[in-house]
């Protein structure tokens, strides 16, 4: 008798885990199926509305200090860290939004609680220092919000991932570079490994990082045949610029 109980708990754990499998993070916001700008705050709602894990999007920081949202460093051909932000206003995204300030986009963010924030702090190739202060930043206003447990933060600088810890040490960082083993970034108190897909086909990541307690996260994957193999290898996330394909995706295989 306790066996077949203890059977039905296991296999009702696994559907339920299953069901609720949702690893899908949309890069930039969930942007290219409306053609919506990339990084904006209608792309973020649309990764809202989709029901994505997370939505993703990049830091940069003004002339005058101020943490925008946009992929690159320059806006519409001006630099943005040579730039004032009253002078960023000048332009407007394709749907007629601003650029959004680091503040704007977390404010939109917090009227829901089911879709994370993954915060990419850019590395500026202006200083260490400005890139200090930029993550410094960041840190401080997700605190001033506070909206921690909805934040991760990303990043393709080391450095920018340790200040991180150092000012937020229950912070979840994870690196993007894909250079670093990952018994190093456990011994840093990362929370996982952010590398590209390909990475992860050499070697045995998946297994290591289990065993570590690290997660995975795979960007930026938009091929069919990619989601499925990090599917079927049950990767904790993956980062794609097609939301939609990958929900999809997840949906026909927990019907079967």
């Amino acid at each position: 008798m306790k066996s077949i109980l203890a059977i039905g708990i296991m296999l009702l754990t696994f559907s339920t885990t299953n069901a609720q499998y949702n690893p899908v993070i949309a890069h930039r916001g969930a942007w290219k199926a409306k053609a919506l700008p990339e990084n904006s705050i209608a792309s973020l709602n649309e990764a809202v509305r989709l029901g994505c894990f997370g939505a993703e999007f990049d830091i940069h920081m003004t002339a005058d200090s101020i943490l925008v949202v946009n992929h690159d460093a320059d806006f519409f051909g001006m630099k943005i860290a040579k730039t004032n932000y009253a002078d960023l206003l000048q332009k407007k995204l394709s749907n007629g939004e601003s650029i959004p300030t680091l503040e704007e986009y977390l404010k939109a963010g917090m009227k829901q609680k089911k879709t994370k924030l993954i915060l990419e702090i850019k590395p500026s190739g202006v200083s260490k220092d400005w890139d200090m202060k930029m993550t410094d930043k960041s840190v401080a206003m997700v605190k001033k919000l506070k909206i921690k447990p909805l934040v991760d933060y990303i990043s393709f600088g080391y450095d920018i991932l340790q200040r991180i810890l150092t000012l937020d040490p229950k912070a979840k960082v994870a690196y993007l570079k894909g250079d670093i083993p990952l018994e190093k970034l456990k011994e840093d108190g990362f929370y996982g490994a952010d590398y590209h897909y390909s990475v992860y086909q050499k070697g045995e990541w998946f297994v290591k990082a289990k065993e570590l307690g690290l997660t995975i996260n795979a960007w930026t994957v938009n091929e069919l045949k990619d989601m499925n193999w990090l599917i079927e290898n049950k990767v904790e996330f993956i980062t794609t610029n097609e939301p939609e394909l990958l929900l999809e995706t997840l949906k026909g295989k927990a019907q079967k």
